[in-house]
């Protein structure tokens, strides 16, 4: 049994990336449990611009010298979707907990072999769900194990952007791109959570890019429970902005505007036979929840919502949908 690490948490992330300092430097800020300690980026001026900006101390020219370093405890991956694996292969090997960015994996057959992999190393590997850590999720929960909402009839999920510019990596192939990866796997994810199971995919429907890629993506689900359910995604279509999710049940709705970033305008409504009722919440970040939750699973051994297993679950219904759009599934770059 690997012993737990001592705080403060120093991270080290792979990539200068656009997400980290949303995802992890500025929550990192208020966070005394955690520290970012170094970033690695194939260029090494851009390792040091981006450092020198964000106060980062440790600068490095390659991702394998990072995950090496002995002072650092964990990474966190922020990568193009297709080098999630393998990056979080190396981590393990070199004794590094691991935070790494949505989709977990390529498909579930990747997702399959890093959950072994953790689970023999004994180390933390979390997928960066963000959202499900934040209170809005967790009383939308809450409303649906209570019954208030009767039983489950329908859930629904959707999350699309605009992004109509097509040489961004999102679109790679070859990095395992496209809409359902990118903006999809949090539909696909809520509609899990508040279905309370595992669909299995019933049909779906793709606006492709090129032949492999999705710039949007629809799918209806089925539930062993009886219910049904559907998601909606994309990065260009005719839905430029939306990030809303539906419960219908038997005896009431839920309706949630904004699961993605609650920290912005968002609210929680329910409508059953106790009346309407309309809720929000605190507008603390979903990522500063979500490093609250990594530090108390490395620190103290706390359980995490997504754990690989809940990988796994998710990568399978990906990779329902795209056999069922008749799309190839994405592969490792």
């Amino acid at each position: 049994m690997n012993e737990p690490a001592v705080a403060p948490l120093r991270i080290g992330i792979l990539g200068a990336a656009r997400i980290a300092p949303s995802a992890l430097i500025n929550p990192a800020k208020k966070n005394p449990e955690v520290e970012v300690a170094a970033v690695a980026a194939r260029n090494p001026g851009r390792a040091k611009a981006y450092a020198s900006k964000h106060g980062i101390d440790g600068v490095y020219d390659d991702y394998a010298k990072l995950i090496a370093a002995p002072d650092l405890d964990a990474v966190y991956i922020p990568l193009p979707n297709g080098l999630h694996g393998k990056w979080t292969r190396a981590a393990l090997a070199a004794g590094k907990h691991v935070l790494c960015e949505k989709p977990f994996t390529a498909n579930a057959d990747e997702a399959r072999e890093i959950a072994d992999l953790a689970k023999d190393s004994d180390r933390v590997v979390m997928e960066a769900f963000h959202y499900r850590y934040h209170p809005l999720t967790l009383a939308a929960e809450k409303v649906i194990a209570s019954g208030e909402l009767g039983k489950l009839v329908r859930v629904e999920a959707a999350f699309c952007i605009p992004l109509p510019v097509f040489s961004d990596i999102r679109y790679n192939y070859d990095l395992a791109g496209g809409a359902l990866m990118d903006t999809g796997c949090y539909a696909v994810h809520m509609a899990r959570v508040l279905g309370g199971e595992n669909p299995e995919v019933t049909a779906a429907q793709a606006k492709v890019r090129d032949p492999r890629i999705d710039r949007a993506m629809t799918a209806e689900l089925a539930f062993p429970s009886g219910h049904t359910g559907s998601i909606r995604c994309s990065m260009w279509s005719s839905d430029l902005l939306r990030a809303t999710a539906r419960v219908i049940g038997e005896q009431g709705e839920l309706h949630i505007l904004n699961f993605i970033g609650p920290q912005f305008p968002h609210r929680l409504t329910v409508r059953s036979e106790r009346g309407k009722r309309v809720e929000r919440f605190t507008h603390r970040p979903t990522y500063a929840f979500q490093l609250d939750a990594f530090a108390a699973a490395v620190l103290r051994g706390e359980p995490v919502k997504t754990p690989p297993q809940d990988s796994i679950d998710n990568m399978t219904v990906i990779d329902a949908i795209y056999r069922a759009a008749g799309l190839p599934l994405r592969q490792p770059s």
